[in-house]
């Protein structure tokens, strides 16, 4: 199983402004209306792990944009909005169990999605692969990417590539921690 987050962030570091709102991103100029890779980079994942925040976000774009399974790791939410039921799998528990049950439910490249739930993966050494896009703005504050930890984290550079109006976007693989 390979788990992956594939996220924008500032130059500064930040995935989301010091509310949580990622409407910076809607920003960007982008006239020729690219995802920049991001639904091919769906294509090659089995499912989705999302934190509640991150599904609440998604929730307000008026149009769910995945058609592969969604789980939506959650304590706070206790059932699933009505006009999602066909759309997400609520879960909750240890990040290593989640995982497992969903390698066990036959996926093998899971797309870790959301703040929270990238920082546990790269906390609890699960995290394979980081596809970052920096973005050519700085927020000043916000939500970091990385966790505030004394670990350090080495990464294998595997390719980069420079989209649209100067966006950066790299593909890292994330060498595993012998311990925690």
């Amino acid at each position: 199983m390979v788990v992956i987050a594939y996220l924008a962030v500032s130059l500064d570091g930040y995935i989301a402004d010091s509310d949580g709102s990622v409407n910076w991103l809607n920003e960007l100029p982008n006239p020729e209306k690219s995802d920049y890779g991001f639904n091919d980079f769906l294509d090659s994942i089995d499912a989705i792990l999302m934190g509640a925040n991150t599904f609440r976000s998604v929730q307000s774009f008026g149009v769910w944009p995945y058609t592969k399974p969604v789980y939506v790791l959650s304590n706070s939410i206790k059932t699933i909005p009505h006009g999602f039921e066909d759309k997400v799998i609520l879960i909750n528990g240890k990040l290593t169990e989640v995982f497992e049950k969903m390698k066990a439910s036959g996926f093998h490249n899971i797309y870790a999605d959301g703040g929270v739930v990238v920082k546990n993966c790269i906390l609890e050494n699960i995290l394979d692969e980081l596809h970052i896009t920096h973005i050519p703005v700085t927020l000043g504050a916000g939500i970091s990417l990385f966790p505030t930890s004394n670990k350090k984290l080495n990464f294998e550079h595997i390719k980069t590539k420079v989209l649209g109006v100067g966006l950066v976007k790299s593909h890292y693989k994330i060498q595993k921690r012998t311990s925690n």
